[in-house]
C-alpha cells in the first residue's frame, strides 16, 4: 500500500460571493499536487483529470496532508464520489492530518510556512489566499509550483514526524522553537 501525500488548491473559497461558510459543494478544484511514496514522485493533476488521480489515490493505504480533514478530503472526495462507486472514499484511509496531530499535542494551530520554518529553514513564497487569483488570472504554472510546493513542504515535515515523533513549533511568547513529541507513531509495515 501507498502514502499518498497531497494538497489542493481551489477555483474560490468560502468567502467568495455565492459560496458561504463551509459550503464544499460550492467549491471547485483547480489543480492537485501529490507525492507518492512508492512511486517517489510528484504529482499535479488539473480540475479535468480528477479520474487519473483517482488510480493514484485508489492505491494509498494512507493519506497525509495539513489540515486536509477541514479542507482537502472534504472537497477531493465530493469530486470522486462523482466517479461512481468504484472510486476511492478519502474518509475510508489512514490519514495524518499534521495540523490535526499538532493540535492534539501542543493544544495550537500553526501555519504550514511558520511550521516549515522552524523545522526545515524554509517559508512557503505564497500564502493560500493568492491560489485563486493565481487561477482566476491564468497562471496555471505558477499556481502549479505553488501547490507541490506545499506537497513538498508537507512531505518533509511528515519524514521528519515519522522519523523523530517530534516537530518544533514555535513559542508565540518566546519566539523560541519548541519540541512537541506525538502520541502515537505511524511507522506502521508496509506504509511509508
Amino acid at each position: 500500500m501507498d502514502t499518498i501525500v497531497f494538497d489542493i488548491e481551489t477555483q474560490n473559497f468560502f468567502t467568495d460571493p455565492g459560496v458561504g461558510r463551509d459550503n464544499f459543494e460550492a467549491l471547485r478544484i483547480s489543480v492537485v499536487g501529490a507525492y507518492s511514496y512508492l512511486q517517489d514522485r510528484y504529482f499535479i493533476f488539473e480540475e479535468g483529470e480528477i479520474g487519473s488521480l483517482a488510480e493514484l489515490f485508489r492505491s494509498a493505504g494512507r493519506l497525509v496532508g495539513f489540515s486536509m480533514n477541514r479542507y482537502d478530503v472534504p472537497v477531493l472526495n465530493r469530486y470522486l464520489r462523482k466517479l461512481g462507486a468504484d472510486a476511492p472514499n478519502l474518509w475510508d484511509k489512514e490519514r495524518v492530518d499534521l495540523l490535526e496531530e499538532i493540535e492534539m499535542a501542543a493544544g495550537q494551530r500553526i501555519s504550514l510556512s511558520r511550521l516549515a520554518e522552524a523545522n526545515l529553514g524554509v517559508k512557503k513564497e505564497h500564502h493560500g489566499s493568492e491560489a485563486g487569483m493565481l487561477y482566476r488570472d491564468g497562471r496555471m504554472d505558477e499556481l502549479k509550483e505553488y501547490c507541490l510546493n506545499d506537497v513538498r513542504l508537507t512531505k518533509e515535515l511528515y519524514d521528519l514526524y515519522r522519523r523523530d515523533n517530534c516537530l518544533l513549533l514555535p513559542d508565540k511568547k518566546a519566539g523560541e522553537a519548541v519540541r512537541v513529541s506525538f502520541a502515537k507513531s505511524f511507522s506502521a509495515a508496509g506504509l511509508f
